[in-house]
């Protein structure tokens, strides 16, 4: 391997770790802080990338899709934690696992009726459809640094966010103990309904940003949900720069195993996982961190 192949597979590394970054974020707010399992969390992610499709076709932009989809994922989002969510904080693990399992089957009956099960592609923006040389022979998409710009800039985003405002204080100390943030006379509950859009925009907007760089079809949500749970458990549970990390990390291995060890390339991530863990079981940073 040229050091011109290296970089190109160091840019896929990062530009996939910070892309399932921006899923597995959502994911560690949602599971550290409310304490929710939620599997239907890769169906958000495959609800993004349908919302990307059908926007995108709607509009003629990506940019506009993203600008109409992430606002109504929230809606979504905020809905579904009013209606269903809300009644699971008190409940068991077990309980948790089944409605969201039930979420996850119908969102897939509902992505079949209304699109049907064809594989689709969707459009990168005219002016992000570039690539930038890097020798003779190789080049590197412009869309694909384009979506990691977007996710460091999230990522700086949200740690301001849950670490420098108001709203992060409250859903940190909510995390800690909700019975005490409620005697205080915050309303814990509108809390959790904006930390659970919040993770659901984040997911939707990873599928969307997906879209152009990956065929939208049926379950596709499946993969990245586990590789999320990968990625909370290595970078510590509750952990917004802990997930960054671990992504990152899953990023590399899964790159870079397809390439130096492919027969290995389906064990590598778990590999990895199991490495970190025995090294530090509580993840690689604490929750909150």
């Amino acid at each position: 391997m040229d050091i011109f192949s290296f970089l190109v597979q160091t840019l896929n590394a990062v530009q996939y770790g910070l892309l399932l970054f921006l899923v597995a974020s959502g994911l560690t707010l949602v599971f550290g802080i409310m304490g929710i399992i939620n599997l239907a969390h890769g169906s958000f992610y495959m609800a993004g990338a349908y919302l990307a499709f059908g926007l995108t076709s709607a509009t003629g932009s990506l940019v506009w899709a993203i600008v109409l989809g992430v606002p109504l994922a929230m809606l979504v989002g905020a809905a579904l934690e009013a209606l269903l969510f809300v009644h699971l904080y008190k409940r068991d693990h077990l309980e948790q696992v089944l409605l969201t399992y039930g979420l996850i089957l119908i969102f897939e009956e509902l992505r079949s009726l209304i699109v049907g099960n064809d594989v689709h592609g969707v459009a990168m923006p005219d002016f992000l459809a570039g690539s930038i040389p890097l020798n003779d022979t190789l080049s590197y998409p412009v869309y694909r640094l384009a979506i990691s710009a977007v996710c460091v800039v999230l990522a700086i985003g949200l740690y301001f966010l849950i670490q420098r405002t108001r709203l992060g204080m409250m859903i940190r100390a909510g995390s800690h103990d909700r019975d005490m943030v409620q005697a205080l006379g915050i309303n814990i509950t509108v809390i959790y309904r904006v930390v659970f859009a919040l993770g659901v925009a984040m997911a939707a907007l990873a599928g969307m940003l997906a879209a152009p760089i990956s065929s939208v079809g049926p379950n596709m949500g499946g993969q990245v949900l586990i590789l999320s749970f990968v990625v909370v458990v290595i970078g510590g549970i509750g952990s917004v720069w802990g997930a960054l990390l671990g992504a990152l990390l899953i990023g590399f291995a899964d790159t870079f195993g397809k390439v130096i060890l492919p027969e290995f390339a389906g064990a590598m991530v778990y590999l990895v996982m199991a490495a970190v863990l025995l090294w530090r079981p509580e993840g690689l940073l604490k929750k909150g961190a």
